[in-house]
Parts: structure tokens; sequence; C-alpha cells
């Protein structure tokens, strides 16, 4: 199952980096990525796993990039 999310107010390209790769490695993610310019990241996970994903995912950001929000597409 594949989410969408636009993340608002990312401001820096090596934390962008750093969340691909901590939300890659969260149990039952297949995949994640992170496009800086855009302002988009994808998670490609197991569904029944995804709302703890997204939870794992939204602290990352925070912890990483205080300002950034995590939104729906």
């Amino acid at each position: 199952m594949k989410k969408k999310f636009k993340l608002e107010g990312l401001e820096c390209a090596n934390c962008a980096a750093k969340m691909e790769k901590l939300i890659s490695d969260l149990d039952g993610v297949k995949e994640a990525t992170v496009n800086f310019i855009t302002q988009k990241l994808v998670i490609d996970g197991e569904r029944e796993k995804m709302p703890e994903i997204i939870i794992a995912a939204e602290k990352i950001i925070k912890d990483l990039e205080p300002d950034t929000t995590l939104k729906n597409l």
C-alpha cells in the first residue's frame, strides 16, 4: 500500500535524506522516498501496519525538522 504526503515547511535537503533513511528502516516499510524539491513523501508499506508507520514517520519528521508538517495528498 502506498501513501503520499506533502512535507510542508521542509527546508533542509540533508534532513530530507535522513528522513528517507529512517522511515525506510521502520518495521513494515518496503520503501520510503522523500523528494526535497517537490516536498513529497511516499511510503510503500504493509496495509495493516500503515497507521503505526505514519505515527512513527511523523515523529521522525518532527525530531529532524520541528517546523515541518505532514499533510495527506
